[in-house]
């Protein structure tokens, strides 16, 4: 089943168009990564199909709607996002900051309920937050506050999470943590997850399905083992990429690379024995 998919999508601002004629679509229930170069429309779409900015012509279809026709309180209750930088809790405590992922549930004075309370602790516990609670968003490390909004993002009890970059500014450690637990999402509770990532490994790594775009269109879209090759990544990054197979998860990883100057690659200069071996 498909829920999410997009129809002819024009995405620019201004005159200045950056996706062009873009269909995709969107597997339920799985983890999709989006990758590409800087500026090639990663961040645009994403802002795109969950309707923070307007497109231009075409179509994002959600459930058989376009989600421009959908009440925003109705939207808000299939998905959510995660921006690359949230903004605006300073000040705020880490139980009060998920609270907010309440606020398309709530009416009139918008006092939390009993129910709302539960799923707040709930998202809480998931995310290993709750220690947390009490204490200023300020306070956390940048591990910490991701973690506080993707709870934020789970209290708001979608069924799809889009997040921006989640990994970026944290290190190794954290960047693991944090995609472990959109993974466990995914498997344990059926999310929809589609992130922005950078990392070709960790997008080959966590990734069901992988979109890599290039100038606003869709160079290959389709598992790992099919966009994590040179020939794709030569085409959206202008690398000369070495890809190996990770030996702990079997998925392919990207072992070395060099920038493509018009020299010979890679692939011309080993021996057949190695190239076997190697991805193409």
């Amino acid at each position: 089943m498909v829920r999410l998919f997009t129809e002819d999508l024009h995405i620019g601002y201004g005159d200045r168009l950056i996706i062009k004629n873009l269909n995709i679509t969107i597997p339920d229930k799985k983890i999709t990564a989006i990758i590409g170069s800087n500026g090639c429309g990663k961040s645009t779409l994403l802002k795109a199909i969950t309707r923070i900015i307007a497109h231009q012509s075409g179509s994002v279809l959600l459930d058989g709607k376009e989600i421009t026709k959908e009440n925003t309180r109705s939207l808000a209750k299939k998905m959510a996002i995660l921006p690359q930088t949230p903004e605006g809790a300073a000040g705020l405590t880490v139980g009060e900051l998920i609270s907010y992922g309440r606020f398309p549930y709530q009416s009139g004075f918008g006092r939390l309920t009993k129910k709302d309370y539960e799923i707040i602790d709930w998202a809480m516990e998931v995310t290993g937050t709750a220690d947390y609670k009490s204490l200023s968003i300020d306070t956390l490390s940048g591990g910490q506050r991701q973690r506080v909004w993707i709870a934020m993002a789970l209290a708001q009890e979608t069924d799809i999470i889009f997040l921006d970059e989640p990994t970026t500014y944290l290190d190794m450690a954290h960047q693991l943590e944090v995609l472990e637990l959109l993974q466990k999402l995914n498997h344990e509770q059926n999310r929809t997850i589609i992130m922005v990532l950078h990392d070709l490994n960790q997008a080959a790594r966590f990734a069901d399905y992988i979109i890599a775009l290039k100038n606003g269109e869709v160079v290959k879209a389709g598992v790992s083992e099919e966009i994590i090759v040179p020939k794709v990544l030569r085409e959206v990054f202008q690398i000369d990429a070495v890809i190996s197979r990770d030996p702990r998860t079997n998925k392919p990883i990207c072992i070395t690379y060099n920038l493509l100057k018009g020299d010979v690659t890679y692939e011309e200069t080993i021996s057949p024995i190695v190239a076997a071996n190697s991805y193409y």
